[in-house]
């Protein structure tokens, strides 16, 4: 079968190469799955990039942790899955439900463990989550860690409300499943980006304010300002935001830290946590599977359609501009590899 392996980090993304691999057969507890489509993360370009880094990637790995196909095959123990049902790859497949533990988030799909970007894979079928009818490939290839990121600080952690106020940074993957996980429920959305046209679809998508944070640089205290506070921040800039999403939250409300896209550099001084009784609380492992079956459920039921920005073939130069495509930054949503 045709694969790719993340062979060494590199800054042009020449590490990642093409290579044949026997096609995998699966164990007896195991489902094989034809990969139809794959997204990227920007964890992706993080175990890629030499100029980034990914703690715990182990190379050389088949990479991206995110994809959907279809079983073609389960081991003898196998009764959770059929041949033909379609389904996503897990980010953690160690991690089927219960809270979050070391032994289950251990092993992470394309980071330690072969990923979802070759034609056939193998996974514990009880870490396969079933795609909901409603999604094509393509789509069903977006949810395995930007969606179910989303979905588990929102709807996992804590019990979004409509009287809640929500502001998102960006309008990469993570922040797009957020406003429509937010919007779902009637919570009102605040997004922020450089673009002017990127937070013109947002509020096509239900945005109720927009900033451009570009021409607002003090956007902490600007959100303040509009709203009051707001009691949940989707944070994924990491240390060159933070200070700003804690300026912008409301008393006790909820700093979900998930990326690190403004760099691994800065300082948050505590008083305004304290003072505000914030929860800034980190999310690791992404979610378990039991998660992403309610998320695809909540899919399903309110017709939601994951945003795709743009999407790439399997050829291995396509591959590589997907990764730069990703790195440029002027995607919204997510960015998506075709196998078909």
């Amino acid at each position: 079968m045709k694969a790719y392996e993340v062979q060494e980090s590199s800054s042009d993304y020449s590490g990642i190469v093409e290579v044949e691999r026997d096609r995998p057969e699966p164990a007896a507890d195991e489902a094989l799955v034809e990969i139809r489509a794959a997204s990227l993360n920007y964890r992706d370009l993080s175990i890629a990039n030499s100029d980034l880094t990914y703690p715990g990637a182990e190379l050389p790995v088949i990479p991206l942790s995110d994809g959907a196909g279809e079983v073609t095959a389960v081991g003898e123990d196998v009764q959770r899955l059929s041949e033909g049902d379609r389904v996503a790859t897990p980010f953690a497949p160690d991690w089927v439900d219960g809270p979050v533990a070391p032994e289950k988030i251990g092993r992470t799909t394309g980071g330690n463990s072969d990923g979802a970007l070759a034609e056939y894979v193998t996974f514990p079928a009880d870490s396969l989550a079933v795609l909901p009818d409603t999604l094509s490939y393509e789509q069903g290839a977006t949810l395995s860690c930007a969606g179910l990121t989303a979905w588990r600080e929102l709807h996992e952690a804590v019990d979004l409300t409509a009287d809640d106020t929500v502001l998102v940074l960006g309008t990469g993957g993570v922040s797009m499943f957020a406003l429509q996980f937010a919007t779902m429920r009637g919570a009102d959305v605040f997004v922020t980006s450089s673009s002017d046209e990127k937070l013109e679809r947002a509020r096509e998508r239900g945005a109720t304010w927009t900033l451009n944070y570009e021409e607002t640089p003090d956007w902490g205290e600007a959100v303040r300002e509009e709203t009051g506070g707001v009691d949940h921040v989707i944070e994924v800039g990491g240390p060159g935001t933070l200070e700003r999403s804690v300026e912008a939250a409301d008393f006790d409300g909820h700093v979900h830290l998930i990326g690190v896209l403004s760099g691994q550099d800065g300082q948050v001084h505590p008083g305004p946590i304290l003072l505000k009784g914030l929860t800034v609380k980190g999310s690791m492992g992404v979610g378990s599977r039991a998660m992403f079956d309610r998320m695809n459920s909540a899919i399903e039921a309110a017709a939601i359609e994951p945003v795709i920005d743009r999407t790439f073939g399997f050829e291995p130069e396509d591959v590589r501009e997907a990764y730069r495509y990703v790195e440029d930054g002027s995607h919204q949503g997510k960015v998506v590899i075709s196998l078909e």
